[in-house]
């Protein structure tokens, strides 16, 4: 009986716990959400139209990974903005971890507490067990029309925000028309 526990609770592991919302495909009208940000103000989707946004999940503050991959979108951030994009960070800590991780790495974008989860489960980005909730590692950029350009599912920390620029700059060339 054990086994088939054990059994039961790895395959969760592996495969990523409870039923998830399909990742909105490319083209569709990214879901709108409202959360409160690392300072308690509440932030809304609808308030970046007309920017690209960079609108990127992760599991947990202060961690390798996380850390990694939020102080490559620090130090780009220069080249974001230049391009036209918000960055925005999103998990499901609260407000206070977020708060201590943006200013322990000095992060000056937006951390959005997804508390509920509920945010991650309409990206399709949502890890959900038995008795825990973290939101995958996925990355939407979002179109000033506020549709979904392009959508990152296996994310490289070390590299995500060059990579993130270099596609702006592509897609930005395109809807130029060069």
């Amino acid at each position: 009986m054990i086994r088939k526990l054990v059994a039961v609770l790895s395959s969760l592991l592996v495969l990523g716990g409870a039923a998830n919302a399909e990742v909105p495909a490319v083209g569709t009208v990214a879901p709108g959400f409202s959360l409160s940000d690392q300072n308690g103000a509440t932030r809304r989707l609808a308030e970046w139209r007309g920017r690209w946004v960079v609108l990127y999940f992760y599991p947990k503050d202060d961690t390798p990974g996380c850390t990694a991959e939020a102080c490559a979108f620090r130090d780009d951030l220069a080249q974001l903005t230049a391009l036209g994009a918000q960055v925005v960070g999103v998990s499901v800590d609260d407000t206070a971890s977020h708060r201590a991780f943006a200013a322990k790495y000095s992060l000056p974008f937006p951390l959005l507490s997804d508390a509920t989860a509920e945010v991650a489960r309409q990206y399709g980005a949502l890890s959900d067990w038995l008795v825990m909730k973290l939101a995958k590692r996925y990355t939407f950029l979002i179109d000033p029309a506020g549709r979904i350009a392009k959508v990152y599912q296996s994310v490289d920390t070390s590299r995500h925000s060059a990579e993130i620029v270099a596609d702006l700059k592509l897609l930005q060339g395109r809807a130029a028309g060069r």
